[in-house]
């Protein structure tokens, strides 16, 4: 016996709406959140989703007078031309040291700061803590560069000045290309170590105090009760801010590497971020730029579907 093309077109129908019906339920009784949610639902559309539109001039011969419709297309010229590039490959190097940087020292030092906060037991004296350690978050870079040139010249900085008065010889920091990396990294963990407790220490805030009592009762010890309850309780916090973090390994920042770029440095100071300003604003190769942009984007997307399926295969929650 078949069923009739009707009736299945009408079960079919049925469906549709009892779904749709289901998801303008849930949007009713979630209204205050997804209200709440609109704000960054907008920037995320007109900031983000939208400008991907400029991604096709990536595959054409840009010009500002013909616009994206008039240009002619290229395909994959640009891309070829980047690969082929004897800067690439110093690109890629300095891009991926000062990511691989602080992926293993100021990524750990957020949870390590929010465990150390976690253990006190006063509640005003950890708030002054948190104060203190949020503030630099607020500087910007250009202040967080004057700084540094403040404390670590080698004319007259007061590290150095410091070093003279006690017997040393000076101290060449800013221009020390050895050292450059790890500048940056360190000014990274000092203005936003802090701020990245915030996460954890929400995570944390949600553990059962009864698990520490029960530890405590049973003889563990501070580090036992770290190891095995508030470590634990944050893992999943920390696999999904580990894949956003992968997600963000060709990004350094702009703004501090420019600031902290000299002629001395250039070597080991020019990455993919600083290339595409003085590429593509400063030279006008808009296309080139567009391309090296793509190829930046398309490298961090394949690292967070690959960390998101390690994630899941070993036990773990992905982002999605």
């Amino acid at each position: 016996m078949t069923e009739h093309p009707l009736g299945v077109q009408a079960v079919r129908g049925s469906g549709r709406r009892s779904k749709a019906g289901r998801l303008l339920s849930r949007f009713k009784r979630d209204r205050a959140l997804y209200l709440l949610a609109l704000p960054g639902i907008v920037f995320f559309l007109i900031f983000k989703y939208v400008p991907m539109w400029g991604i096709i001039i990536a595959f054409q011969d840009y010009s500002p007078f013909q616009g994206i419709a008039g240009s002619e297309w290229v395909g994959l010229r640009h891309f070829a031309a980047l690969f082929s590039n004897p800067d690439f490959s110093l690109l890629f190097r300095n891009t991926l040291a000062i990511s691989l940087l602080n992926l293993l020292l100021f990524f750990p030092f957020p949870i390590l700061i929010a465990i150390c906060l976690n253990e006190l037991r006063s509640a005003a004296f950890m708030r002054v803590i948190q104060t203190v350690i949020y503030l630099p978050h607020f500087l910007s870079w250009v202040i967080i560069a004057g700084l540094t040139l403040v404390l670590f010249a080698k004319g007259n900085g007061l590290v150095n000045e410091l070093l003279v008065r006690m017997g040393l010889s000076k101290a060449d920091f800013l221009t020390n290309p050895d050292g450059f990396w790890l500048m940056v990294t360190l000014q990274a963990i000092w203005k936003e170590a802090g701020w990245g407790t915030i996460v954890f220490l929400a995570a944390m805030a949600g553990i059962d105090p009864k698990l520490y009592e029960a530890a405590r009762i049973d003889g563990a010890g501070r580090l036992r009760q770290i190891r095995h309850i508030t470590l634990p309780a944050i893992r999943t916090v920390i696999i999904v801010l580990l894949i956003l973090r992968l997600g963000d390994i060709m990004e350094v920042g702009f703004e501090q590497i420019f600031l902290m770029y000299n002629g001395a440095v250039s070597e080991v100071a020019e990455v993919f971020d600083t290339y595409v300003y003085r590429v593509g604003i400063e030279r006008g190769e808009f296309s080139y730029s567009t391309a090296v942009g793509v190829f930046k984007s398309v490298v961090g997307l394949a690292l967070v579907l690959l960390a998101n399926k390690l994630a899941k295969r070993m036990g773990g929650e992905g982002v999605f």
